[in-house]
Order: C-alpha cells, then sequence, then structure tokens
C-alpha cells in the first residue's frame, strides 16, 4: 500500500498492558521485584507484542508503551530539568481523574545522553528487525509541556517566566532527534493533547488560568515545533498524533479541527498528522481542505479504542470517501483514534477485542488502497 510511514494502515502507539507485565509492574513497585527482573518481563513482552503486530497484519511496529506509566509524564521526568512533582489535583476527564501529578521546571531544560528512552527505542528496534516491521516510537511534544505547566512550577533562579524555556526546549528536542536518529530511529511520533485543546473553548479557558497567553495560540506552538524540526534528516519522518484525552476510555475535549487547521496542516513541518475522528467530538473533515498537496499523509482515526465494538466497515469505507472530498485520497491512511492504553491502566476493552480492531483497519485499507 505503501512503504513508508505514516503507512496506510496504522497505529497510534500504545496497547493493553498484559497482565504478566501489569503484575510484575506492581511487584516493581512494591519493592518485591528488581530492576533486572521488571525489564525481563518487559522485554519477553514487548517482543511477543512485536510479533503479534506483525502477524496481525501491520507493517509498523511499537513497543506498546510498555515499560511506561504514562504516555508523556515518564518522557519528561526523565529529561535533565525537568521533575515530575504531586499536585493536589488530577487531570479531569468525563467522571474521573487521573493521579495527582504535574511538571515542575527545576533548572535548565537538556536532553541528556543517557536518556533511557534511547535504550527502549534500541530494544524495539532490535525486536523489530526479526519481524521486517518498521520500528515507530512515540514520545510526548514539546508543546504538551508548556501548555501543561501550572503557575509556580518554574524555578526563577533557571527561568524568567514561561517564554524564557522555549530557547531551551527546542535545542532539548533538537538533540532528541538527534539521539533518536543516531540510534537507528526514522519515523518517530509527537504525542500532542494542546493542539486538540485549542479546539474546546473551555479548555482555553482552563489554560488562561494557569497563566497561558492563548492570543496566536497556534501560531506560537507551530513556530516552536517547525524550529525542532527544521533541519531534521530526509530520511526521518516525524508525525504527531492530537488527542482529546485517553484515560480508562474517557475523554476531556470537544471541538473540531477548524480553529487550528491552518496552523497545524498548512504550517507545521509534520510529515504525518493522526487525527482522531471516531467520534462527534472532532467535527467534520471540512478542515483536511488544509492540508497540502503534496507528501504529507493524514491518518484518520475512524476506529475507536475506547470500546470493543468493531466499526462497520463500509461505514469506515464511506467516512474515507467522505474525507477524500476535502484531501487527496492518496494522502490520506488509516488507523485507531488513539492509542488502546495512554497510561498503564488502559482502556476498557479486552485484548481480543484490541486485536480485531487491529486487523479490521489493516482490512479495510488494503480494500481502500490496494
Amino acid at each position: 500500500m505503501t512503504a513508508t510511514p505514516p503507512f496506510r494502515a496504522d497505529i497510534v502507539g500504545s496497547f493493553l498492558r498484559p497482565a504478566a507485565l501489569a503484575d510484575a509492574r506492581r511487584r516493581h513497585a512494591q519493592g518485591t521485584m528488581s530492576d533486572d527482573e521488571l525489564r525481563g518481563v518487559e522485554d519477553a513482552a514487548i517482543t511477543e507484542l512485536v510479533e503479534r503486530q506483525a502477524e496481525n497484519g501491520l507493517e509498523v511496529a511499537t513497543d506498546g508503551e510498555f515499560r511506561r506509566s504514562w504516555w508523556h509524564f515518564d518522557f519528561f521526568g526523565l529529561l535533565d530539568g525537568v521533575d515530575i512533582v504531586e499536585l493536589d489535583h488530577g487531570i479531569q476527564f468525563q467522571g474521573v481523574q487521573t493521579k495527582p501529578r504535574g511538571i515542575e521546571i527545576s533548572g535548565p531544560i537538556r536532553f541528556p545522553a543517557q536518556h533511557p528512552f534511547l535504550d527502549h527505542f534500541r530494544a524495539l528496534r532490535d525486536a523489530a528487525a526479526r519481524t521486517g516491521a518498521t520500528p515507530k516510537f512515540t514520545i510526548p511534544a514539546p508543546t504538551v509541556l508548556d501548555f501543561r505547566l501550572e503557575p509556580g512550577h518554574i524555578d526563577p533562579a533557571s527561568y524568567d517566566g514561561r517564554e524564557a524555556i522555549t530557547d531551551d526546549l527546542v535545542a532539548t528536542y533538537r538533540d532528541a532527534l538527534a539521539a533518536f536518529y543516531d540510534a537507528g530511529a526514522r519515523y518517530l511520533q509527537f504525542d500532542d493533547t494542546a493542539w486538540a485543546y485549542l479546539c474546546s473553548e473551555t479548555e482555553l479557558a482552563k489554560a488562561r488560568e494557569r497563566g497561558i497567553d492563548t492570543d496566536g495560540i497556534a501560531d506560537r506552538y507551530a513556530a516552536l515545533l517547525n524550529r525542532i524540526l527544521d533541519g531534521k534528516p530526509d530520511d526521518l519522518t516525524v508525525t504527531t498524533h492530537v488527542c482529546r484525552g485517553n484515560f480508562r476510555s474517557t475523554w476531556i475535549s470537544s471541538g473540531g479541527y477548524e480553529p487550528v487547521a491552518e496552523a497545524l496542516l498548512a504550517n507545521t513541518a509534520y510529515d504525518g498528522y493522526f487525527l482522531e475522528y471516531d467520534s462527534d467530538r472532532a467535527g467534520g473533515f471540512e478542515p483536511l481542505r488544509f492540508l497540502p498537496e503534496g507528501d504529507k499523509r493524514v491518518v484518520l482515526g475512524l476506529v475507536t479504542t475506547k470500546t470493543g465494538a468493531l466499526e462497520d466497515a463500509d461505514e469506515v469505507r464511506r467516512r474515507i470517501d467522505e474525507a477524500a472530498r476535502f484531501a487527496p485520497l492518496g494522502q490520506l491512511a488509516l488507523s485507531p483514534q488513539c492509542g488502546f492504553a495512554s497510561t498503564e491502566e488502559g482502556n476498557v476493552l479486552t485484548e481480543d477485542e484490541q486485536w480485531a480492531k487491529i486487523r479490521s483497519v489493516v482490512g479495510i485499507a488494503r480494500s481502500v488502497w490496494g
């Protein structure tokens, strides 16, 4: 269907944690399992996951984020100058709240040469090589760090306010891209909730309460990302996934892409965009008209990961046809709308239902693109 990512049948990244892995992580947290023992369980689970992705028809493989508790905090907390701290509140989803964690800038932000995620990628790289799949690695976008910072969580000895972190954040992510590339990565994804929140007046109001100037913020974020992506190697594909929240099958924000579509699709130098389209909260396909003709690709998230019920294949194909009214079919692809487990708790569906979703994505994509 295509030899380069994003693939016609692709995935966002995370998978439900197998019972043995979940048990091992609990034992490790309780102090009854060593680091080496946990790593062995993780290695075995990831090897099996990579094989199952290939068996179910995917040309791409992720590590399922099996070594992480959170899709974002684990990466951020291992940067120099960034700490994950206890707050008096979590992030509020529909009817449920996450653990009370937040980001604190405690010193100059840097990407350490020995960031543990580099070893995580190398392990995925080696496992994927045995199946012939393209390894895809996910990290949180820098815009998420900016958007989630709360008042009083920047060390004034290091930075004079929120805007002052920008240059170091850019340098940190440029260093990260270079390090992953040197480790063999050719397909990276920046996971991002900020762009979806910019489509929600409710979330914009909350951002202003956190001291964020939301006037022109989409253009500022595009400029930030372009500084990071400028000069990346031509054979490194960097995509983004725009998410409205995914925690135990619940969500945070609503709103179509129209407020950010031009800044994101036309003016940000990503190679591809994984866009949620599994519910009416994402609006219509009209914003896809801002996708420039060429090599950029939009991956339509038409298959939900929040429930186990399978979508009707004909209906998914009809929606792909509808999207193709606004962007060329050759620049479209298909995936689940999000990962299956953005945190280690996972969504409310079974592993069998998860794999049925993957097979459905593969089958529909083959029927559309050949």
